[in-house]
């Protein structure tokens, strides 16, 4: 008997079991970038067992190619309510059956059935926010609720803007702007659009996703924000006020979704029944400062995001929902969109 050859092959068994435990007890998220509470993670590792890798991403428009793409090893991916019938019809993603997961019942009612996903079948809330605008009250002292702030700025603030470079969110705050309806493919609103766009443009200073620096830092003095972005920025200078414009603000939400070839599945279910769980929701919540879609958060949110006033709608101001167009006015938007960010 060949005591070597058997202490080598004992030993390749082994190598192999320690990799396959090792590949079993990982997850890998694919999110926004600044997005996720460290400590929540550290606790899911903590609970479960399972160590999770984090890749940022800063838009839908990149991590949607990243996952049409293949190949990219994630198993879990956060995109906003107007990508996920994306990710659906083109089967990107598969259901991972929320409805038998013991912290299903924690799901706000309100974001059950959603139109992009009703029953949820697909995906679980991350967080959800509002679209709007933010300002340096210190640099403009002005009403911060208008668009009229970014797509016709007042003097003091041109050179000082800075425009969230998402399409479908600038483009519809134009078009409230002008009085049209979200997705509208009116021409003659979109021409005024397109015309408020490129003659605002020189007035901005950048088109950037990592603004809370620099709008707590003084760089940026105006632009398009979410409020929880606006929150943490006001929360290093508060100075930052953010506004929910008169003519119209976007309402969001991020959800998370089983990538259809992820590797490691089982861990995926465990993290999306950990994330309906009221407190780990609410780590993450009091991390990113944005609204939570999971009953039962608000007793172990930070008490400064009571009333934290980027996180309560004021009365009498209008919402809309931010959802994926029909194709053929996508079509319209790129066009404007590609002319916009020449």
């Amino acid at each position: 008997m060949n005591i070597k050859l058997i202490a080598g092959t004992f030993a390749t068994a082994m190598l192999a079991s320690v990799a396959a435990v090792s590949a079993q007890s990982e997850l890998n998220l694919y999110n926004w970038g600044n997005y996720t509470s460290l400590e929540m993670i550290a606790k899911f590792t903590k609970e479960t067992g399972i160590k999770v890798n984090i890749t940022d991403y800063d838009s839908n428009d990149t991590a949607l190619a990243k996952i049409q793409a293949g190949g990219h090893g994630y198993d879990l991916v956060v995109p906003s309510a107007n990508f996920v019938t994306v990710y659906i019809e083109q089967g990107l993603v598969v259901q991972p059956g929320l409805d038998k997961m013991p912290n299903f019942k924690n799901m706000d009612p309100r974001w059950l059935n959603v139109v992009y996903d009703p029953g949820r079948k697909y995906s679980v809330p991350w967080q959800w926010g509002t679209t709007g605008v933010t300002v340096n009250k210190s640099v403009y002292k002005g009403d911060p609720n208008t668009w009229k702030i970014v797509f016709d700025p007042p003097s003091e603030l041109k050179g000082k803007i800075n425009i969230i470079p998402e399409m479908t969110d600038v483009i519809s705050a134009a078009i409230l702007y002008h009085g049209g309806q979200i997705c509208t493919g009116d021409k003659e609103i979109l021409k005024k659009v397109s015309a408020t766009l490129l003659a605002a443009k020189p007035s901005w200073i950048s088109m950037d996703y990592g603004t809370m620096e620099k709008y707590s830092k003084g760089d940026f003095s105006a632009g398009t924000n979410w409020n929880g972005g606006s929150f943490r920025a006001r929360l290093q200078n508060p100075d930052v006020i953010y506004g929910y414009p008169k003519e119209g603000y976007l309402l969001w939400m991020d959800q998370v979704m089983l990538l259809k070839d992820a590797k490691n599945v089982e861990n995926a279910k465990t993290f999306l029944n950990f994330i309906m769980d009221p407190e780990n929701a609410a780590m993450n919540t009091a991390f990113a400062r944005y609204s939570a879609g999971i009953l039962g958060t608000e007793k172990y949110l930070p008490a400064d995001m009571k009333d934290a006033p980027e996180l309560t709608l004021p009365q009498g101001t209008k919402g809309y929902f931010v959802l994926a167009c029909p194709p053929e006015v996508v079509e319209l938007y790129t066009a404007i969109w590609t002319e916009v960010t020449k």
